[in-house]
């Protein structure tokens, strides 16, 4: 009988695209990796794999290879989170990955809850604002934060995101408020690398505004510590300012107008026909904390 790791380990290749990739996700060499597809072709009597220096693609046998095999690694887990339900735990790690500042303020708050309810389950969270392929880099799960793009991941949207023009009381105190969208081209706005261009939208329509400024950083924890101290107008998350909101420390302002509507915190994972029970009760988790009005907007 084929060894069901061969199995993980060929899935995994044709998933990350190349034997380096599948190689990190499941801690083996590429050298172990290559000899493991070797042995998986040579019991099969067939070749499963085209390679080339650039890339991997199926050979016919390979595809239909593949579709049948993630049937069988969907029964086998689907075998074992009953096996593990049957005790009234999940067990062992969940691999999450989510941005710095959102998974700082709103996922690791609420961790000890999760685990205290999971005591079988382990969490290996790791926070980062640059992009993660989660199928090469062996997550289950990313906590990913704007307008969802085609994919071939499954996402489970957890709450919208409502982003708002704001600035310190000392800032409008210094320079006034702007009536008007035009008005801030007289104001000084603080830009982010990856937010460039504000996409704004009011009852009168939407916009496109690219702000202007002397402080620019690819940090949104630099814009908002900047807006706080005074330093200009910022288009910011909720999410974020929820709290500086409630206390004063940062003012609303053109308030017709909003970030763009298309924005939401998702749960994205793999796409495959069995979700494992432990990638399943996280995200339930978070979406009943999150949704449907989220705690940082009451």
């Amino acid at each position: 009988m084929t060894n069901l790791g061969d199995l993980e380990v060929f899935t995994r290749v044709v998933a990350t695209g190349s034997m380096s990739a599948a190689g990190r996700a499941l801690g083996f060499s590429p050298t172990v990796i290559s000899k493991r597809i070797k042995r998986l072709e040579d019991r099969l009597g067939t070749r499963l794999l085209q390679r080339t220096t650039r890339q991997i693609s199926l050979t016919e046998a390979g595809q239909g290879f593949y579709d049948r095999v993630l049937g069988v690694l969907a029964g086998v887990e689907d075998a074992e989170a009953f096996a593990s339900g049957r005790s009234g735990q999940p067990q062992g790690t969940l691999r999450v990955t989510a941005p710095t500042s959102f998974g700082r303020m709103h996922v690791a708050p609420h961790l000890a809850h999760f685990l205290e309810m999971h005591t079988e389950l382990v969490v290996n969270i790791v926070l980062s604002d640059e992009f993660t392929d989660i199928v090469a880099e062996g997550f289950d799960l990313a906590i990913r934060i704007g307008e969802l793009d085609d994919s071939s991941l499954v996402a489970r949207k957890l709450v919208p995101v409502r982003r708002i023009l704001c600035a310190s009381p000392s800032y409008i105190e210094r320079y006034g408020i702007p009536e008007t969208v035009d008005d801030l081209g007289r104001h000084v706005c603080l830009r982010q690398h990856n937010h460039d261009t504000w996409k704004l939208e009011s009852r009168q329509g939407s916009l496109s505004y690219k702000p202007q400024g002397r402080l620019i950083t690819n940090s949104s924890e630099v814009v908002r510590e900047a807006v706080l101290s005074g330093a200009g107008i910022a288009l910011r998350s909720t999410w974020d300012i929820g709290g500086d909101l409630k206390s004063g420390r940062l003012l609303q302002v053109l308030p017709a107008w909003e970030g763009s509507s298309n924005l939401f915190v998702s749960a994205l994972y793999p796409s495959r026909q069995f979700l494992p029970a432990k990638v399943r009760l996280f995200i339930d988790y978070l979406a009943g904390l999150y949704g449907p009005q989220p705690y940082w907007e009451r």
